[in-house]
């Protein structure tokens, strides 16, 4: 926890790219194609999913009021999990959107597939997910809230409406990976019972199994489940006021 890199936001923190997508030179391609594949046959062997080459936001720049960076390459970010010390000659800071969804019945956890490609067997907060190429309007400005939104229709079967506007928590680089979670406080009126029935209805697997934890039984629950919980997620739910330090 303590290795963390913590940033506080503005309410009003922007995203925006900055720059196209540099080209990588052919020696550092094949190394990063060979991981990828790599990467690509261990979750199907281990029936996690299937990887999709698709753009994804890397951050350059960190501030309070805005982070500005550039669409990359998934396959590029996955070589990095892979082989971290790639960080040098890709230098990438992927951002991901990280809900913090509180419903009538407490807060939402969910434990990663165990051959997840980031984070495997972990718990953590759905929804969450990379801020991806449809999330940037043709200005460059980055719509967080859509991909929240986005994320929250995939992993868990509600549609983004079922939540009050989004707000800002504090974004969270780690260290080893390099990826920045950017926390975002959710509110749904829905019951515990109903996030769970929409989630066995229309979610993906992406989480088994998802668990409502009442605001009573949270601490405990967040000490018990240890390092095997998400490092930003105890710090996500301490800036929404729902832990204390």
């Amino acid at each position: 926890m303590d290795s963390l890199i913590v940033h506080e936001l503005a309410p009003d923190v922007r995203a925006r790219i900055v720059r196209p997508m540099p080209a990588l030179p052919p020696a550092l391609d094949a190394i990063v194609e060979r991981l990828w594949q790599q990467a690509a046959a261990r979750m199907a062997r281990g029936q996690a999913g299937r990887l999709f080459n698709g753009r994804v936001f890397s951050a350059d720049a960190i501030t309070a009021t805005l982070i500005t960076g550039h669409l990359t390459e998934y396959r590029r970010v996955v070589a990095q999990y892979e082989q971290p010390a790639l960080f040098a000659e890709l230098g990438l800071r992927p951002l991901a959107v990280c809900g913090v969804l509180r419903c009538a019945g407490g807060v939402v956890f969910g434990r990663r597939h165990v051959d997840a490609i980031y984070q495997a067997g972990m718990w953590q907060l759905p929804p969450a997910g990379s801020v991806d190429a449809s999330s940037v309007g043709s200005d460059g400005g980055v719509d967080l809230g859509h991909q929240i939104g986005v994320e929250l229709q995939e992993e868990l079967g509600l549609p983004p409406e079922a939540i009050a506007p989004p707000r800002p928590l504090c974004l969270v680089e780690h260290p080893g990976t390099h990826v920045s979670d950017l926390g975002l406080a959710l509110v749904t009126p829905k019951t515990g019972g109903a996030v769970l029935a929409a989630h066995r209805l229309s979610g993906n697997s992406e989480y088994d199994p998802l668990r409502i934890v009442s605001l009573t039984e949270l601490p405990d629950f967040v000490a018990r489940l240890g390092d095997t919980l998400v490092g930003s997620a105890a710090l996500f739910l301490r800036s929404a006021g729902l832990l204390r330090a």
